[in-house]
């Protein structure tokens, strides 16, 4: 008989493959959590190609509960958040069956612990009577929203302003209910405290981590482009709009001068589910990938990672996950806050599309300078981003300790 204590574990995305940067955390979260306890998991599908995975997910879990989510319908039903006053990311992720197996599993199992991962899957708890209960938000999404709505006008701006506001709420109340409230850098921490005071108390960082065994220089890959130019690689989830607008502005607004200062040179955009504007970037000089079976080589024969994301919380894991690989990274100010190392020596940071053009050239026409920041930043992430040293706050956090 297996003498572990039980856990319930909600995620609002299957944790497994970890090919995305919530899926790498969430993946982590579970697999330590896996070391120490039964773990019940509840969680959804959003993509077709991972229903395949469902069954793999019997290595970590005592039992497993997942619920397909078809985007489309999924947006239509967030709309019922206007008739009732809510934030539109609950109804979103609202759904009777896995209410009902949240219920009956917390019922039958004698489960006293709780981790939610992403603030919307804090709703299955609202009304569950519960030891410790650690909601992992990660990010502050509700700033995400209010972010978004500067970009836009009219009643999209509108609607993303209204629902910074109302996700904001929920937040705070879910955080209010919780026993701790993480979120992955000191600086979300503090924005989170800020805007919702109430659940200061609650309020913790558990920082984001690499497996730095995995991305590793050490592995030989075989190069996954011709001889050429300089390639420039970034790396993400292409369907996700803070990874399509960064690639956007980055070939319209640094590439151009990259061209004419580096004849021959290259972007490489790796990650799945390439959206439309994504695959209109394609072009002799331009590579989207789609889905690649390992980011690992893309990233291994990149003279330049670049992440310039314009809309970026917390850590990014394909900034961690380039670092790890000893590649000389130039981040945006957004995707270099709490990052550990210092600018300039672990990673470059640039503010504007003047700054990337000039910092990208400068490790162009110095690549002893690319290399030294690379192994700069390979020694911070074997130092600072340990995904066990991270982690084991959360066995604090579940066994009692407090924020």
């Amino acid at each position: 008989m297996d003498a572990r204590p039980a856990v319930l574990f909600l995620a609002h995305r299957i944790p497994w493959p970890p090919n995305k940067g919530d899926k790498v955390r969430s993946f982590n979260i579970l697999r330590h959590l896996a070391q120490r306890y039964r773990v019940y998991l509840g969680t959804f599908v959003d993509h077709p190609d991972d229903l395949a995975h469902v069954d793999r997910l019997s290595e970590w879990c005592a039992d497993v509960h997942v619920e397909r989510l078809h985007p489309l319908p999924a947006r239509l039903a967030s709309l019922r958040g206007l008739l009732s006053g809510e934030a539109l990311s609950l109804p979103y992720y609202r759904n009777a069956t896995l209410q009902r197996w949240v219920r009956d599993t917390l019922a039958n199992r004698a489960i006293e612990r709780a981790v939610v991962f992403s603030g919307p899957m804090a709703q299955y708890l609202d009304a569950a009577a519960l030891q410790r209960v650690v909601v992992d938000f990660c990010d502050v999404d509700s700033a995400k929203w209010t972010q978004y709505a500067a970009s836009r006008s009219g009643p999209l701006a509108w609607l993303y302003r209204r629902e910074g506001r109302r996700l904001l709420a929920f937040e705070a109340a879910a955080a209010q209910r919780a026993d701790a409230a993480l979120f992955v850098t000191a600086a979300e921490a503090q924005l989170f405290r800020t805007a919702a005071p109430q659940a200061a108390a609650r309020v913790g960082v558990m920082q984001n981590g690499v497996d730095a065994a995995y991305f590793s220089p050490a592995h030989d890959f075989t190069r996954p482009w011709p001889e050429g130019g300089p390639v420039l690689a970034f790396t993400g989830a292409m369907d996700y709009w803070p990874n399509i607008d960064a690639v956007c502005w980055f070939a319209a607004e640094v590439l151009p001068a990259l061209r004419a200062r580096h004849p021959g040179i290259r972007l490489a955009i790796v990650g799945m589910n390439p959206a439309p504007a994504v695959r209109a970037l394609a072009a002799e000089d331009v590579l989207v990938t789609g889905s690649v079976p390992d980011v690992r080589p893309y990233l291994a024969h990149a003279e330049v990672v670049v992440a310039p994301l314009r809309v970026a919380r917390g850590i990014q894991n394909k900034v961690l996950e380039a670092m790890a690989m000893a590649r000389a990274v130039v981040v945006s100010a957004d995707s270099a806050t709490g990052l550990a190392g210092q600018a300039g020596e672990a990673y470059v940071s640039a503010l504007s599309a003047v700054d990337f053009t000039a910092a990208v050239s400068a490790l162009l026409h110095a690549p002893e300078r690319a290399r030294a920041i690379g192994s700069a930043a390979r020694r911070t992430v074997e130092r600072c981003y340990s995904w066990d040293a991270h982690l084991g706050r959360l066995d604090e956090l579940l066994e009692g300790a407090s924020c």
